[in-house]
């Protein structure tokens, strides 16, 4: 089906988040593979490796199980939550309002925004050591305050041209400059791998099964969970009649095979650079172990990867800041929210003292509401029937979506218990002597394994499966019909489609 001129590639999108019509639907499952293999080529896969056998004491055997563990399934749970975006062709966190109700909707949609701000100041923090690191090896330029403003606003202006084009012009980059800047990274790779001292590689220890749980969940967190309200945003324009299976398994392989890749590679480099996992600029600490003729490639891979990422996350952003009921257009949206990342990337750069430690407590703190929605929208998804385009649009009294006061409480009181008990079991922590957060039993055997981010998951499925057959609200919009567009054909029994 051909694309409509609102999502051609060059033009600027002019839809929001309302709910994309049959008939401007187009495109194959292939580009959630893309989607996903361009926003995991970049060069933070390397500290997570690294963290692996540097904080967890694994051998790179063990490091290489755990990444494909962690990415794999992070993403393919990616994947299946991206099945809500083809059926009701909108946003997630658009898509959320049908499940948390109108009003209610409002805390998951404030917490993915955050973590959407927090990724994209990673990501332009790291763009900005990049480039200054490019600068200085190809032209001799050292860094300094007013060359690292200019770095930072080079590489937001590049996010702000893509992102600010929309959904088929980032499609089109993402898959053509996975080749270019997936071949490099290559070059570079391959380069590294002869640094390694293998010796030390296959005489390491074997770490304990304990540290692969926790290094799994590492992965999880740092990969794919952070994307996980997020997957629907890319499939919206996708045809209702692609198998939901194909959107999984395209999602899992597109960012397993990148992550997995560089993942082992930081482990292989921590065998002689233990100093990697706890580096305050990943990038330079890389580049010092490459001579300058290999540096110029690294630097624009690492660019170049970090751009690939850094677009789908502000373009999800807009959408999710005009969720929360912000009336501007998507291009201001995408505006508003690189603007605020600018300032947080001078903060890393000029003024924050360690870049990996607040990254990690970041994810950490975050990943606990993040898994309570995904507990509470996953159930949704299984048991949902379809979506009311118009309902989602409507946040009145009037909207099918309103339940009682705006808020459906069965999801609302699932997804706080899951937080609340997540938290007791979360500690987040720049280093032993700088705690952010740490609960109860947090050094408890679910705690210390970094199972907390299972509990809260569980728990809010488990919680909201229960509560949402008590809730006579959710049951009465469950047996509403709605328009006839939008009626979805049930799923067959134990499939999600």
């Amino acid at each position: 089906m051909a694309a409509s001129e609102n999502d051609r590639v060059g033009s600027v999108e002019t839809r929001g988040i309302e709910p994309v019509p049959d008939a401007e639907r187009h495109g194959h499952a292939s580009q959630m593979f893309w989607t996903w293999f361009a926003a995991n080529i970049s060069i933070l896969g390397l500290p997570l490796g690294a963290a692996l056998v540097s904080f967890r004491g694994l051998n790179i055997w063990q490091a290489a199980v755990v990444a494909i563990l962690g990415s794999f399934g992070s993403f393919a749970l990616v994947g299946a939550l991206s099945i809500a975006g083809k059926r009701g062709g909108a946003p997630a966190l658009t898509l959320s309002r049908a499940v948390f109700g109108v009003r209610g909707n409002a805390g998951p949609t404030l917490v993915t925004w955050l973590s959407r701000l927090g990724w994209e100041t990673i990501n332009t923090t790291t763009a900005a050591f990049a480039l200054l690191a490019l600068l200085d090896v190809a032209f001799g330029i050292r860094r300094n305050s007013v060359l690292t403003v200019v770095c930072l606003l080079v590489f937001i202006g590049c996010t702000l041209l893509i992102s600010g084009l929309g959904h088929a012009t980032i499609m089109w980059i993402n898959r053509w400059a996975s080749y270019v800047f997936g071949l490099l990274n290559l070059v570079v790779i391959g380069f590294l791998a002869a640094t390694v001292d293998w010796g030390k590689v296959f005489h390491a220890p074997v770490g304990p099964v304990s540290s692969m749980v926790v290094g799994v969940g590492m992965i999880a967190a740092g990969t794919g969970i952070g994307w996980a309200n997020t997957g629907a945003d890319y499939a919206r324009y996708l045809p209702r009649r692609i198998p939901g299976g194909r959107l999984v398994a395209a999602s899992a392989f597109g960012a397993g095979i990148p992550l997995v890749v560089l993942i082992s590679l930081g482990s292989l480099l921590a065998a002689g650079e233990p100093d990697l996992a706890s580096a305050s600029d990943p990038v330079s600490a890389i580049n010092t172990m490459l001579p300058s003729w290999m540096s110029i490639p690294y630097l624009i891979a690492a660019f170049g990867g970090l751009l690939l990422s850094n677009h789908l996350s502000v373009y999800s952003a807009g959408l999710t800041m005009i969720t929360l009921g912000i009336r501007v257009r998507r291009t201001l949206a995408v505006g508003l929210d690189v603007v605020v990342t600018f300032a947080g990337g001078i903060y890393f750069i000029l003024i924050a003292k360690d870049f990996y430690g607040p990254f990690i407590t970041f994810l950490t703190l975050l990943a606990v509401p993040i898994n309570a929605w995904v507990g509470v929208f996953a159930v949704d998804l299984i048991l949902r029937r379809s979506y009311d385009g118009a309902a989602l649009m409507d946040v009145g009294r009037s909207s099918r979506y309103w339940f009682r006061g705006g808020v459906a409480w069965a999801a609302m009181i699932a997804w706080a218990a899951a937080i609340v008990v997540g938290l007791l079991f979360t500690e987040a922590s720049t280093s032993a002597t700088d705690v952010w957060f740490s609960g109860p039993f947090a050094h408890s055997w679910i705690g210390s394994n970094g199972l907390g981010w299972v509990v809260t998951l569980v728990l809010a499925a488990v919680v909201y499966a229960l509560l949402r057959r008590l809730d006579g609200a959710v049951r009465e919009e469950a047996s509403a019909q709605p328009p006839q567009q939008q009626v979805l054909p049930a799923p067959a029994a134990g499939e999600v489609s």
